[in-house]
């Protein structure tokens, strides 16, 4: 055989040189989402915008730019690596308390209809709690990690992340914003369920503060009339049902099919908050019945693939990924899930956007951040699984010979001998690599 026709040994790949990919269901439901959004925003807002004399599309370019630069921000965070981000817990939980304060700092907090929930950036101002939200998640997720063993095992590992929440809570109150406060407290609730905590132990502190939670709600006039409309807002349609008795005139107008694009009445001054709180209104009116349903299944595939990525993380040992996803689905979950509900006339109104499609700065930056962080995870959720595929499907000395410059950790180093590689889903032991996260 001729001396050019030796085959040569195939290059082993390093395991530092591959690499990762973004979920494409994530970035999909996202895409179509806030493509919907800048639409529908569009539609809501020019009768908005001309009784106000600052053009038919002040707000929809506007929220193209909010847009513009929340995907950046995406960017940014869908480049970070977790390491880094896990790094700046502590500093992030003292964020959202300087944040939540720096409402009430005179000059710098801003006041709109009685509530003291922004903060004057000079082009803009900016609603802090939507910021806090995301920043607290990063830190629970941290701090679950950390004593992942002692929130199951003992009451102060668990009711210190509730007291938390509850000086979070607090200065919600006093702004007051009741709707970031029922979502705080349901997230906080929600990840420590998903983190592992004992539940019978849990259902102690939850019983306490179901009772605070009512006094909340019907300690303030206004509160009570939006719980007490809500449940026949025709009966006083001019005043406390009068939001919600023109929201649900605009869905049932829209019957299957909607009226067209463009073509909604309610949105021409008699539905308030068109373009942010009751978008889904119009859109119901506009696209009917399947427009809702279009929206209501990107919100079920966004969020669901969240919590499924989520699950492969933590089946990976990527706790701080794995928490960190699951807290981000369940805060756009519940925050859609409210929105929707009050625009459908289910649940008591609530000044809370519908993610990615509402006009809003703050929502949209902060959601965008959320989605970039929620790509990383999953960018890094693949780079894990191609390298233990790599791993499992090479004999171990020559990938110890390819590698020796480059030492692996001990999770994913080769099996040893008398080991077995099973496929997942199986019931024997799999070999669980870190990969250098912290986690």
């Amino acid at each position: 055989m001729d001396r050019f026709d030796v085959p040569t040994p195939r290059q082993a790949t390093r395991i530092d040189d591959i690499h990762g990919r973004y979920d494409p269901w994530l970035i999909g439901a996202a895409v179509a989402l806030a493509a919907l959004g800048v639409v529908m925003v569009g539609s809501s807002s020019i009768a908005v915008a001309e009784d106000l004399e600052v053009g038919p599309f002040h707000f929809l370019v506007r929220h193209v730019v909010f847009l513009g630069v929340g995907v950046g921000l995406c960017l940014w965070m869908a480049r970070t690596e977790l390491k880094t981000i896990e790094r700046f817990d502590r500093l992030l939980l003292l964020g959202c308390f300087v944040l939540l304060l720096a409402v009430f700092v005179p000059g710098l907090g801003h006041t709109v209809n009685g509530a003291q929930r922004w903060i004057n950036l000079g082009v803009s101002n900016f609603q802090t709690v939507e910021a806090v939200k995301l920043m607290y998640i990063v830190w629970l997720a941290s701090y679950l990690v950390r004593f992942r063993d002692e929130v199951n095992a003992t009451w102060a590992a668990m009711l210190k992340p509730i007291g938390v929440a509850l000086g979070l809570m607090l200065l919600l109150v006093l702004q007051p914003d009741f709707g970031s406060l029922a979502l705080l407290l349901a997230i906080t609730a929600g990840m420590l369920v998903l983190g592992g905590v004992h539940l019978p132990r849990m259902a102690a502190p939850v019983l306490v503060l179901l009772p605070l939670l009512a006094i909340v709600a019907i300690a303030e006039p206004y509160r009570m009339r939006r719980l007490t409309s809500f449940m026949d807002p025709f009966a006083d349609p001019f005043n406390s049902g009068y939001q919600l008795a023109n929201a649900l005139m605009a869905i049932g107008r829209g019957e299957l099919w909607g009226v067209g694009l463009g073509a909604s009445i309610q949105k021409l001054s008699y539905l308030p908050e068109a373009h942010t709180d009751f978008i889904l209104a119009v859109i119901g009116e506009e696209l009917g019945f399947a427009g809702v349903c279009l929206v209501i299944a990107l919100y079920a595939l966004l969020v669901g693939r969240a919590f499924w990525v989520g699950l492969k993380c933590v089946e990976m040992r990527r706790h701080f990924a794995g928490y960190c996803a699951f807290g981000i689905a369940l805060m756009i979950g519940l925050q859609s899930l409210v929105s929707i509900g009050v625009n459908l006339g289910l649940l008591p109104t609530k000044g809370l956007t519908l993610p990615l499609i509402s006009a809003g700065g703050s929502s949209v930056l902060m959601t965008c951040m959320a989605i970039g962080l929620l790509l990383r995870i999953s960018y890094e959720l693949d780079r894990a699984e191609r390298q233990v595929a790599r791993l499992r499907g090479e004999a171990p000395a020559p990938v110890a010979e390819e590698d020796a410059g480059s030492p692996l950790p001990a999770a994913v180093a080769p099996a040893p001998a008398g080991a077995t590689a099973v496929a997942r889903g199986s019931a024997r032991k799999r070999i669980e690599p870190t990969l250098g996260s912290a986690v």
